[in-house]
């Protein structure tokens, strides 16, 4: 029955489909809620083969939280990486978020507050456990509120540099393969001009989501170069 139902609505729009889920639904009803078509809220494009996600956000977070499982800091900073992350990490490392914009977050070991990444509030090599995640390429190019600046993302970056304690970890991710700016949501940038600009660090890890959604480790700079929009991970320590 499943099988000959899945066929019939194969062959319908997504309209259609949609119909006839309501019309059968409402024919087999157990009346155990209130079915009505005022309260319709059609969801038309998530009956897919398999799950459909974002690959950036999906691994680009999963990389880095098995970095922190492995390095065990006693604490974190994150500046501006997305939320998801800072909160799953704050079950077991207590974490600090800051942004340009301060999130409203109500978690034990989670606290937010606001801070310029051109100019961070912290003391010169005093941070241990660093990230900033698909962020820096943002910065300067006014997308969510911040001055306009052409080389914003370079003073960002030379504060990350600036605040990383010896024997530090530094996650930074951003995206990566022909250098261009995407105005005004992001640029994008080769492997060896995020590796210059990180110069004085050791390049720890590199780990890639290519553009076809692979995620991969140890990677070529030439595989790098072939992305349109790939997702650079890299895992910096100062020594």
């Amino acid at each position: 029955m499943f099988n000959l139902i899945n066929k019939i609505k194969n062959k319908l729009s997504r309209n259609s489909a949609f119909r006839y889920d309501y019309q059968l639904f409402e024919q087999l009803n157990d009346g155990r809620f209130v079915l009505n078509k005022k309260d319709f809220f059609p969801c038309l494009v998530d009956s897919t083969v398999s799950t459909v996600f974002d690959p950036h956000y999906i691994y680009h977070p999963a990389w880095a939280v098995r970095i922190l499982a492995q390095t065990k800091p006693v604490k974190h900073i994150d500046i501006s990486s997305t939320l998801n992350f800072c909160a799953i990490v704050s079950a077991f490392v207590p974490v600090k978020f800051y942004d340009f914009r301060p999130a409203k977050l109500n978690l034990t070991n989670l606290s937010s507050e606001k801070a310029d990444l051109t100019n961070l509030p912290f003391p010169n090599g005093s941070i241990n456990s660093l990230s900033c995640m698909h962020t820096v390429e943002h910065v300067g190019l006014g997308r969510y509120g911040d001055p306009i600046d052409p080389i914003g993302d370079l003073k960002a970056i030379n504060e990350l540099k600036r605040v990383l304690a010896k024997g530090g970890d530094l996650l930074f991710v951003v995206p990566v393969g022909e250098p261009k700016i995407m105005f005004n949501a992001h640029r994008i940038y080769s492997y060896n001009q995020v590796v210059q600009y990180f110069a004085g660090l050791k390049l720890k890890q590199f780990s890639l989501v290519t553009d076809s959604g692979d995620f991969l480790s140890d990677v070529s700079s030439e595989l790098v170069a072939k992305q349109n929009y790939g997702c650079g991970c890299f895992w910096f320590k100062r020594e």
